[in-house]
């Protein structure tokens, strides 16, 4: 099983005692998201050429903060990566890097990069399903942020810090 299992995986988790499900729906609203058409009202191809560049400036920023969010989490978690919100067993509570802005920046980063998608091509199907995804990451993270309680006791301490998914918003 190799990779699989160092992440937490097992005959018997997928009765969902790590959180697999999650994970399961995560996955399944992102390839939703990919096979998803673009649609939005014709009339909001009317917009002043201001408002398009001003949407598309802003679509950019997300995309970029996305990436970063992404790219400097995933090195900065290191070896306690893992899919499932349930912590690895030789895990460690990653409070620095950009784990000292946000919680939760690989959930923040893939909700930022859907949000920059549906913005750059105003697709309302996209939009929803960017909600969705916030809404199950939303849940995802408090189910891991119980289990991080359970296994590290400053992990309280680190939850009144540092914001879940937004830095110094949310």
């Amino acid at each position: 099983m190799g990779k699989l299992s160092d992440w937490g995986f097992s005959k018997e988790s997928w009765k969902g005692t790590r959180g697999e499900y999650w994970v399961l729906a995560q996955g399944l609203i992102l390839v939703g998201f990919a096979l998803l058409p673009q649609w939005h009202p014709a009339a909001w191809d009317n917009w002043p050429v201001v408002v398009t560049y001003g949407r598309e400036a802003i679509a950019v920023g997300c995309a970029l903060f996305a990436a970063i969010l992404l790219g400097k989490g995933l090195l900065d978690l290191g070896e306690n990566l893992t899919p499932l919100p349930y912590p690895r067993e030789d895990s460690s509570l990653v409070q620095t890097g950009i784990y000292g802005w946000v919680r939760h920046c690989l959930y923040s980063g893939l909700i930022f990069a859907t949000a920059a998608y549906s913005l750059w091509t105003l697709s309302l199907p996209h939009a929803a399903a960017t909600v969705l995804l916030f809404v199950v990451l939303d849940l995802k993270a408090r189910k891991e942020e119980a289990w991080l309680r359970d296994r590290f006791p400053e992990y309280a301490d680190y939850q009144q810090r540092v914001s879940k998914f937004i830095p110094w918003l949310y």
